[in-house]
């Protein structure tokens, strides 16, 4: 079975659209990112992270790019 034939099956029992081609590549961009930043497991939360939010994933790929070492720490006035 192949990846995406794996991920329409699941998306169906899930009772979800499987994603699009782009979507795919944005994900797995964002779960590299997430993997390379902190521990590898860091890439599917990540992910189930994005599942749960209302951002798109352009906005959650940025917000992963924040995140980590090397990430510019959020102003003071960007805290509640």
């Amino acid at each position: 079975m192949t990846r995406d034939e794996w991920i329409a099956d699941f998306a169906a029992q899930a009772g979800v659209p499987r994603p699009s081609l782009q979507e795919i590549r944005e994900l797995l961009d964002l779960a590299g990112v997430a993997a390379h930043s902190s521990e590898r497991t860091a890439a599917p939360l990540a992910c189930w992270i994005a599942g749960r939010s209302e951002l798109g994933l352009p906005e959650l790929l940025a917000a992963a790019q924040r995140v980590g070492p090397g990430a510019s720490p959020p102003d003071a006035g960007d805290r509640p």
